[in-house]
């Protein structure tokens, strides 16, 4: 359970117990070096600064899938991040002097718990499944929901 720091606001019903079910499914699980949320890098910087790759599985019937996506290349992960509380809506960051909203941080604590990486992809053995990241800021056996490409073309802001 998530200790609750001063300013820290829950939601009256945890999302988790009264939301509708939208039907996701789990397309594979993320593989990395990290079993305990204490030695989880926080972010995909610190993760690259660990210098870990990472190993994704996608599950038998979704590999067809991979079709097109080639090493080297800049992917997409959105994963499960199933031990995050989902009824913090006011959240007290360390680094933070005061309390913002869930909606304005990058915290794993949300009421969809959907974590978004952008990673480098290393090698892809589409046949069995597998693709190696150059790194991930998440706990080995993360639900995978979704790839998609990046593309510099489309995905950065016009004016950055």
């Amino acid at each position: 359970m998530f200790e609750i720091r001063p300013g820290e606001t829950r939601l009256t019903d945890d999302p988790a117990q009264t939301a509708h079910d939208a039907n996701l499914i789990f397309i594979g699980k993320v593989r990395s070096a990290w079993t305990e949320r204490a030695s989880c890098p926080k972010n995909m910087r610190q993760a690259r600064e660990r210098s870990e790759s990472a190993k994704i599985e996608i599950y038998e019937p979704f590999r067809v899938g991979l079709s097109g996506l080639l090493p080297n290349s800049t992917i997409i992960l959105l994963t499960w991040l199933e031990h995050a509380p989902r009824d913090l809506i006011i959240q007290k960051p360390r680094h933070a002097d005061t309390p913002k909203g869930t909606f304005s941080l990058r915290s794993p604590a949300r009421p969809n718990p959907i974590g978004l990486h952008i990673v480098r992809l290393c090698s892809i053995e589409p046949e069995a499944g597998e693709l190696i990241i150059d790194a991930i800021d998440v706990l080995d056996e993360t639900p995978l929901l979704d790839i998609k490409p990046w593309y510099a073309t489309t995905d950065v802001h016009p004016e950055e």
